[in-house]
């Protein structure tokens, strides 16, 4: 009931990126995922949100919004409240461990629930329009410490930004492929983001499926109009 209370809530804010991590979020509150408290994990997300913040030097108003909005909607007021404090008092002005964070992450989260971190942390870079080549950096530094594949990160990164070959990076290929490849590829990521999987958790879900199944299906419609197969 959690995962979807919080799924439903983070998909009215912030809707696909929202819906994912608001999932996970609530997954801590029933089963206190894989021994990293609720706290541990509020505070470790923030630490890695300034960093994206600040990756590029400049700290705009949008990507602060978007970070407290997603922490007021997830949390309640006085609860995100006491979670910036702890950070602006203890965490802020000391350093922030990157070793140390995705140590805790690799061994507390899945491999899936590392994507959706990134994923959502792309959200923010993207909050004030534009996601820089310094943001980016940021980025695959933390992908590759959350040791997530590159064809992973691409792929993520193809839902952001709009690049000449953004099809083949959201199916996970190289403009190189060959046409068996792009279809068996398509079919494996339809078969997997398909929103019927995840029905059982409800509509704000579902339709954070649906908004992922598109633009797979628009990926692999467009290759099939360039290459006329």
């Amino acid at each position: 009931m959690n995962k979807l209370l919080f799924a439903l809530i983070g998909y009215y804010f912030l809707r696909f990126p929202g819906a994912v991590l608001g999932y996970l979020i609530g997954s801590f509150f029933k089963s206190g995922v894989n021994k990293i408290s609720n706290k541990e994990f509020e505070l470790n997300l923030l630490a890695l949100a300034s960093l994206v913040i600040k990756a590029d030097g400049k700290v705009t108003q949008n990507e602060l919004d978007f970070v407290r909005r997603y922490f007021v909607s997830a949390y309640g007021k006085m609860r995100a409240n006491e979670v910036f404090k702890i950070f602006n008092q203890n965490i802020k002005n000391k350093g922030i461990s990157l070793n140390k964070i995705s140590t805790l992450f690799n061994t507390a989260l899945n491999y899936e629930s590392r994507l959706q971190v990134i994923h959502f942390l792309f959200g923010i870079a993207k909050a004030d329009g534009n996601i820089s080549k310094l943001e980016i950096e940021k980025l695959l530094e933390f992908s590759n410490l959350f040791k997530l594949s590159y064809a992973d990160f691409l792929s993520i990164k193809a839902m952001f930004i709009e690049e000449t070959d953004n099809a083949y990076k959201i199916l996970e290929l190289e403009k190189s492929a060959t046409n068996d490849q792009i279809k068996k590829s398509y079919r494996d990521l339809a078969k997997k983001h398909h929103p019927d999987k995840v029905q059982h958790l409800g509509d704000a879900y579902v339709k954070a499926a649906q908004d992922k199944f598109q633009k797979i299906q628009k990926a692999y419609q467009n290759i099939k109009v360039e290459r006329g197969f």
